[in-house]
């Protein structure tokens, strides 16, 4: 089976924003053992997008469109695949009502434009949006299928979740079983990660092992293929077993979307103990995250952003005669921001992070340095290190770091 996709935007071209939905649906389709050769980006234009659409068909099994599907002037997606294979549009009844229910509630004028969401190509199978209102469509002739799906990319993987997946696998079974396993690591590069795995690398078969460097961690696919999900299954475990005796220490959780944040909310309402945040470098980011993970407000008691010395003395109590002899970026400051934070929240854990962002050396600390101070029930643990890399990177490295010390301990 040779699939194809055909991501549809003149935002694209210019660089306004970055096809990620490619390389999702690009996984998604690896699990299912489909094949994947081309990729094509065309702007919103009928005739150019004619002409890849012809292209495509001499070559693909399957074509998959995403983006143009909105109810502007430049959305010409269906109206053009409608065009190419010769159909008319008709009104899909389920994803029409949703339209004219969401205006109806939110009390806004509806423009006649906003219907053609609901368009689908006459003998083709609509696939209805759960977060959005353009739905998408699954058309077939004898020698391809055509998937449609929306440009925005939660709407897009939703959709191809939800519907999409099932609907391929229905069509398009495969004599075999292909089960992919997603293994997370932190601590370790993707060059050392590869190093230490090089045999396996090296010698793969089946199962095969893919990794993929992520922000601070990296992540390993690990894909086998067998008569039934017990045969892949089993090739996964084997196989995994390996992975741990090599790297097993960096191991964190499974899982492709998995988060360091959830993992360590998961531990605390198991233990029934509360977390509280001080952040000197960070700018409030491991609050927020931890904030947006469901059932953290069980467990998560709040924290404390600061960055100017008044901060650290008002919110903290830290005195100006202990910032002047520590400096803000020094293991002594940050302890006693830990003790200072597990005083004012009375958690059982508490987290505090600084170090230098950059763009520059301050207090004569190396930009990228990061000091971690953790206290916990059993007293105190601490990390330092260096990254070296762009503002964003560091902060994310902080957190991330910071969270995996705590994962760690509990």
């Amino acid at each position: 089976m040779k699939a194809e996709i055909i991501a549809i935007g003149t935002e694209i071209l210019l660089g306004q924003i970055v096809n990620t939905n490619a390389a999702y649906i690009s996984q998604k389709l690896a699990d299912l053992g489909m094949d994947m050769y081309y990729q094509q980006v065309v702007g919103d234009n009928q005739q150019r997008l004619l002409e890849v659409l012809e292209q495509a068909r001499q070559r693909s099994d399957l074509i998959i469109l995403c983006g143009g599907l909105g109810p502007t002037e430049d959305d010409i997606t269906k109206q053009t695949v409608a065009k190419f294979l010769g159909e008319p549009l008709i009104y899909d009844e389920i994803a029409l009502k949703k339209v004219l229910d969401f205006f109806e509630k939110s009390k806004r004028e509806m423009s006649e434009n906003n219907r053609q969401q609901a368009l689908m190509i006459e003998n083709g199978q609509a696939i209805q949006n759960p977060l959005g209102l353009a739905c998408g469509c699954f058309y077939q002739t004898k020698s391809t299928s055509y998937l449609l799906l929306p440009g925005p990319p939660s709407e897009l993987k939703g959709m191809m979740c939800e519907q999409a997946v099932p609907l391929l696998k229905k069509h398009f079974s495969q004599d075999h079983k292909l089960v992919s396993r997603y293994l997370r690591f932190i601590g370790i590069g993707e060059s050392k990660l590869d190093e230490e795995l090089k045999e396996i690398l090296k010698g793969q078969t089946n199962p095969t092992v893919a990794p993929y460097a992520k922000s601070n961690e990296v992540m390993l696919r690990v894909t086998a293929s067998g008569d039934t999900d017990e045969d892949c299954h089993k090739l996964l475990d084997e196989m995994e077993n390996k992975i741990n005796e090599l790297v097993g220490d960096y191991f964190y959780a499974y899982g492709e979307e998995t988060s360091l944040e959830e993992v360590v909310i998961q531990q605390l309402i198991k233990k029934g103990q509360t977390l509280s945040i001080i952040e000197g470098m960070t700018g409030g980011e491991a609050q927020k995250r931890l904030a947006q993970v469901s059932g953290s407000e069980q467990v998560f008691y709040g924290g404390v952003t600061v960055y100017q010395a008044e901060s650290y003395q008002n919110l903290l109590g830290l005195s100006v005669k202990e910032l002047k002899e520590n400096g803000e970026i020094s293991l002594m400051t940050a302890k006693k921001m830990a003790k200072a934070g597990q005083t004012l929240f009375k958690t059982d854990y508490t987290l505090a992070l600084v170090g230098n962002a950059g763009p520059e050396k301050k207090e004569g600390q190396e930009v990228g340095t990061i000091i971690l101070v953790l206290m916990t029930p059993a007293g105190e643990k601490h990390d330092e290190f260096i990254i070296s890399r762009s503002p964003g990177y560091i902060r994310d490295g902080a957190v991330k770091h910071g969270l995996n010390l705590l994962r760690k301990m509990l």
